[in-house]
């Protein structure tokens, strides 16, 4: 990347979008609120703690800013450092102040592309298995992993969000995601080329939130129970 341009770039966003934009977090299981963004700065996508924008004039470079009080930024920087290069990951070019500067991927999230009835094909699935192997090989772990989080572009595999690698607990979701798509997906939606409406999958999600929170509930309610023994009558 031509440095000259990230060094203007870090300038217009010290000198306009940050004096300017309004972003906050209402919800930590969200997206986040964006009140206003100055112009020519466009909006690309919200996550749960952060904004990704982008400014017209450098359309190769991406800006994902923290919402104030959330957590995420120092870990993803060391992500991005690990990581390295790959070519269905993004790039961190700079970071400061709860900002980072990124290589701008381009496609459709597969959460839009079910929405949109957009085909899927396997090798986006094995692009993004790929990429989360090679994660591993550089003492990551792939997490938080779901049909947001992840794009296709001229049919291959991207992962977008990184933020949470270095959380070390097992995660499950794109296992889940993928099981979906081998056993409902393929057989059903692919050939048929049928739309899923946005507030079936959102229920879905949130659902799919509510029964992750119960499980856990239920298995430390267990553990619990098994170190603190009943009081006898």
């Amino acid at each position: 990347m031509d440095k000259s341009q990230i060094n203007l770039l870090v300038e217009s966003i010290h000198q306009q979008l940050l004096p300017q934009l309004q972003i906050s977090s209402v919800n930590p299981h969200d997206p986040v609120r964006i009140d206003y963004l100055p112009s020519p700065w466009r909006l690309q996508g919200r996550g749960n703690y952060a904004a990704v924008v982008y400014h017209p004039d450098y359309p190769e470079f991406a800006v994902k800013v923290y919402a104030p009080s959330r957590p995420g930024f120092e870990e993803e920087v060391e992500v991005y450092r690990r990581l390295g290069f790959h070519p269905a990951f993004s790039e961190c070019f700079d970071a400061f102040e709860g900002v980072l500067v990124l290589k701008r991927l381009h496609g459709v999230t597969l959460y839009d592309c079910i929405c949109k009835g957009i085909p899927i094909p396997k090798q986006v699935i094995r692009d993004i298995d790929a990429a989360l192997a090679y994660a591993r090989t550089r003492n990551l772990h792939p997490h938080d992993v779901h049909g947001r989080n992840v794009m296709m572009y001229e049919g291959r595999g991207l992962v977008v969000d990184i933020s949470d690698f270095l959380h070390e607990e097992t995660c499950s979701k794109w296992k889940n995601l993928k099981r979906a798509y081998y056993w409902f997906y393929l057989p059903l939606l692919y050939p048929l080329r049928l739309r899923i409406p946005y507030f079936v999958l959102d229920f879905v999600r949130k659902s799919y939130r509510f029964a992750g929170s119960l499980k856990t509930a239920l298995h430390n309610w267990a553990k619990l129970a098994r170190i603190l023994p009943f009081k006898q009558k």
